[in-house]
């Protein structure tokens, strides 16, 4: 038995448009997202802030508030291991080939953590497919740079997405936005890319209502502000995004698979996250499998093969390479409930309370503010 999944529409307004509207106003042209040409342009991406997040506390948020437009959509799944990929290409998972938090490699049939894993991927300079828009930049003689934590400089991850952009490591907020603004004062055409970790990580531990985030948001609405003063409104945009919103899932609606008998069965690796399991079995069990988690589970999530995923144009034009990656069954939780198993290996994931992954707006749809030569 197959299940009705939501199919994916057009992609005028995913999170992929923004790679070529950044090409197409540094070369004299309209952005089909309606930016206008530009000498440089910043990226911020503020990990975590989706526009529900931030249309519920914009009270706190009010330059970021007051010059958002019509939000972009996420990539399915909705974290940051496939969202900053098609971002920072242009493409979509299944084409740039980072298809969700974990997953399995065809050659090992290892699980791999996309964020931190990558000294077990064989070669990690294929494993994201797509050219970088940093790799593009280049092509037309602009400054590519990136300005993150110094933490995440040399990572696995950092190489492959941020592939041919010079890194700048820069801590705090501040001083992000303090580099990013040096930077595209320099002389030519310089893009750069700007990472704000903070709320994604105050999220998972506290939850996005908490104090903690909603003081966060503050911050970076304040140091946002500073960023669209500094730079020169005549020749600079600036464009704020989040890679996924976040929704708050308390501990007692955590629901452990492993507590009902035969739910395991047949399954050799389960991958993803939380709210978007893709479970690894064997092609000729995934429609068994399937069926087992729809009884079980049916009412919570939406379960489908990988078949009927790429059908439907979850992970859009899927390349033959990056297909095996993809779970055989996909579980996405569609109420606020996250699947966990309760073995040891599971505590300190099971203490988040921010999640992220699956299909629901909130999680999805984040913001398009526009600040510098494009503010509103």
């Amino acid at each position: 038995m197959t299940t009705m999944l939501p199919t994916e529409g057009s992609q005028a307004r995913s999170l992929a448009a923004l790679a070529h509207e950044f090409l197409a106003t540094m070369q004299g042209g309209h952005g089909a997202l309606g930016l206008t040409p530009v000498t440089s342009a910043v990226l911020v991406v503020v990990d975590g802030l989706g526009t529900s997040n931030l249309a519920e506390r914009s009270g706190h948020a009010r330059v970021l508030s007051a010059n958002r437009g019509r939000s972009l959509r996420s990539p399915i799944p909705s974290t940051t291991a496939a969202s900053l990929p098609t971002i920072l290409t242009g493409r979509l998972p299944g084409e740039h080939g980072m298809v969700g938090y974990k997953v399995r490699d065809p050659r090992t049939q290892r699980l791999v953590n996309q964020l931190t894993g990558w000294d077990s991927i064989d070669d990690p300079d294929a494993w994201q497919r797509s050219r970088t828009v940093f790799e593009q930049m280049r092509t037309i003689n602009a400054g590519a740079v990136a300005v993150g934590p110094a933490k995440f400089a040399g990572s696995g991850f950092t190489q492959a997405v941020l592939r041919g952009s010079r890194y700048v490591p820069a801590d705090g907020i501040a001083e992000r936005v303090d580099a990013a603004a040096e930077i595209v004062r320099q002389k030519g055409p310089q893009f750069v890319y700007l990472y704000i970790p903070e709320l994604d990580k105050i999220a998972h531990k506290h939850g996005w209502r908490s104090d903690k985030w909603l003081a966060a948001l503050e911050i970076v609405d304040a140091e946002l502000s500073r960023l669209h003063s500094l730079v020169d409104a005549r020749q600079t945009g600036v464009v704020v995004t989040a890679d996924h919103g976040v929704v708050d899932v308390p501990s007692h609606d955590q629901l452990l698979y492993d507590a009902i008998p035969g739910l395991r069965d047949d399954i050799e690796n389960v991958g993803g996250e939380p709210r978007f399991l893709q479970l690894y079995t064997s092609d000729s069990r995934a429609a068994e499998v399937a069926a087992r988690w729809r009884d079980a589970y049916g009412d919570v999530a939406l379960i489908a093969t990988r078949a009927e995923a790429i059908a439907a144009g979850w992970y859009g034009a899927v390349a033959p390479e990056v297909s095996p990656r993809i779970g055989d069954v996909l579980v996405a939780a569609r109420t606020r409930v996250a699947f966990y198993d309760s073995s040891p290996n599971s505590v300190t994931s099971r203490k988040m309370i921010g999640q992220h992954g699956s299909l629901s707006d909130d999680e999805r749809y984040t913001p398009f503010i526009r600040l510098g030569a494009w503010a509103i």
